[in-house]
C-alpha cells in the first residue's frame, strides 16, 4: 500500500521523505518490520499534525501540556506591559488577544474528560 501510494506521488512530482516518513501503530497492525525501497520506517507514539499533538489513546494530557506552555510563552510576551499598566481593559484584551488563542488553539477537536477540564482551568 505504501509503495503505491509513492508510486502515485512519483508520478504527480511528489517524492516520500522517507527519513522523515513515520508511523503509528495500533491494535490492527502486526508487528512486522515497515520499510520502503530497502528503507526502514519508524515507529512513533504520537505525532504534532496541524498544530495538534495526535496519539493512539486520544490521551490530551499531552496536547494540554503543549498548550499550557504555549500560553505561558505567550503571556511572557505581554507580561512587562501587563505588569506596568494599570488598564484593566487594556491588561484583559493583552490577555484576550495573546494567551487565550496559544491555550485554546484547536480545540474544537478536544473531546475533554472533567479532568482535563480542571487542568486547563488552573492552567
Amino acid at each position: 500500500m505504501l509503495a503505491d501510494f509513492d508510486h502515485a506521488c512519483g508520478k504527480i512530482g511528489l517524492q516520500l521523505k522517507l527519513t522523515k516518513t513515520m508511523f503509528m501503530e495500533n491494535r490492527y497492525v502486526s508487528d512486522a518490520p515497515f520499510s520502503l525501497n530497502g528503507t526502514n520506517i519508524f515507529e512513533c507514539s504520537s505525532y504534532v499534525y496541524l498544530g495538534r499533538e495526535v496519539n493512539m489513546t486520544n490521551d490530551l494530557s499531552p496536547e494540554l501540556g503543549r498548550r499550557k506552555r504555549a500560553a505561558r510563552g505567550a503571556f511572557k510576551s505581554v507580561e512587562e506591559v501587563v505588569r506596568k499598566t494599570k488598564n484593566a481593559r487594556l491588561r484583559a484584551h493583552l490577555f484576550d488577544s495573546t494567551v487565550l488563542p496559544a491555550l485554546t488553539y484547536a480545540s474544537e477537536s478536544w473531546a475533554l474528560r472533567k479532568q482535563d477540564e480542571h487542568a486547563i482551568c488552573v492552567a
